[in-house]
């Protein structure tokens, strides 16, 4: 019989997701599978349903040849020759978690990664996405309410709470639309009239984020519309706008003469520079949703940020940074923060954040595990994806080549270490470990 653990999550303190919920265990355990399930006081499901679902409660792994978690694992954790899925933070050649991943070879690891779980069309089959962006405009409307307050603005958004304080999503959904309501029959201030919302990207993250924001009087725009919002004489303090940023709309060719093609914007992003900057003057709360790596333009600098406070231009309030790299697209994200302190202001003189909602700046919230603020509905969405692939990881013979290796395609194109071997399409994540 295959055992299979589950860990405990050590990574913060508020993190409650888990890989698989009690009922799917139940059902696996039906089919044979065996698993010990590590204790844990803070996990959204308690210990006492998986116990009740057939699995041994246990103070660590021991003898489970496939491990599941959610966010990273202990450097020390990882025994010799084991199988091991979690988001590992390793495929962009993150710095941080580069010694992780030279432990996990040279213990002879097999580490699939949730990111790169993928069909033959590439789309990701398992993701938390749709749940950080949730989280993340609720997070962003809620800290809006926040900061205006601080600059002495009252706003309907007050009545909003972060999104850990609610039992569920619908919960905080009702209390949105009740806003909605507030707004469209009694408008919202003059002096933050028109309230605008740049969301950039359009995938799982991006749709989340607009889900919750569609719960209020939302007028949807074109970027070339926003430039001339405020002179269009159509302005409604009962309405929001918001504008959804594409990669056309974020980067132009170096090459004045070349007009944007998609793909060559991926296969060749340094020949692409950053034309988002001429948008952010009439930005009142910027959702960042899209993927990003070193290799892109950053959409919004530092130097720009200072640039435009010296010109008085500080329309710009939040920016709720789901996507959330470390100085990556947004230049002042300096580091991802934690439920219990979500928040800073990001001051573009001193190029310095201070944590809270006081300060002279701008608002940055960059909750780096957002999903686990909607820890039941975000673990029972993911579950409901994996589940399916585990009886095939559990019995595979992770000792026969990566050629004969018999795992599912997606499972398969997700295997970054064999037997603690970067397999063929992750052979360029050596030039990261030197």
């Amino acid at each position: 019989m295959q055992k299979i653990g589950i860990r405990y999550e050590d990574k913060y303190v508020m993190e409650r997701r888990v890989p698989l919920v009690p009922a799917h265990v139940k059902e696996l355990i039906a089919k044979g599978l065996e698993f010990e399930v590590v204790k844990s006081a803070k996990r959204i499901f308690k210990d006492y349903e998986f116990a009740e679902a057939g699995a041994t409660l246990v103070d660590e792994v021991t003898d489970s040849n496939l491990v599941l978690g959610v966010k990273e694992m202990p450097i020390d954790f990882f025994q010799k020759n084991k199988t091991y899925i979690f988001f590992s933070h390793t495929i962009k050649g993150q710095s941080y978690n580069m010694p992780l991943l030279k432990n996990m070879m040279d213990q002879k690891i097999n580490l699939i990664e949730y990111e790169r779980i993928v069909d033959e069309k590439g789309r990701r089959l398992i993701f938390f996405g749709r749940f950080a962006g949730l989280a993340g405009m609720i997070n962003s409307l809620w800290s809006l309410g926040q900061r205006y307050r601080e600059l002495g603005i009252e706003t309907p958004f007050l009545k909003i709470q972060q999104t850990h304080h609610y039992n569920s999503l619908e919960e905080a959904k009702e209390v949105i639309s009740d806003v909605g309501k507030e707004i469209a029959k009694n408008g919202l201030p003059e002096q933050i009239s028109p309230l605008t919302f740049a969301v950039t990207g359009y995938g799982n993250v991006s749709n989340g984020a607009q889900e919750i924001l569609e719960l209020l009087p939302v007028v949807e725009l074109s970027p070339e519309e926003l430039l001339t919002l405020e002179t269009s004489g159509v302005i409604s303090k009962h309405e929001i706008y918001k504008v959804v940023f594409k990669e056309k709309d974020l980067s132009k060719p170096k090459d004045l003469n070349e007009k944007f093609e998609l793909q060559e914007y991926y296969d060749h992003p340094e020949k692409f520079e950053d034309q988002f900057e001429q948008y952010i003057p009439y930005i009142s709360c910027l959702m960042n949703c899209m993927y990003w790596d070193e290799r892109y333009p950053r959409i919004v600098t530092k130097d720009y940020l200072e640039q435009l406070y010296k010109k008085g231009i500080l329309k710009l309030t939040v920016i709720g940074d789901v996507t959330c790299d470390p100085d990556g697209s947004i230049e002042c994200t300096h580091k991802g923060t934690e439920i219990e302190d979500p928040v800073f202001v990001y001051n573009p003189f001193t190029h310095k954040p201070t944590m809270g909602f006081k300060g002279d700046g701008l608002l940055v919230m960059a909750v780096d595990i957002l999903p686990s603020e909607l820890p039941r509905e975000s673990s029972q969405t993911f579950s409901d994806a994996l589940i399916g692939f585990i009886p095939e990881i559990a019995g595979a013979d992770f000792n026969a080549s990566f050629k004969e290796l018999a795992l599912p395609y997606p499972i398969k194109k997700a295997l970054i270490l064999h037997n603690g071997t970067l397999t063929p399409d992750y052979e360029y994540m050596k030039d990261y470990l030197t």
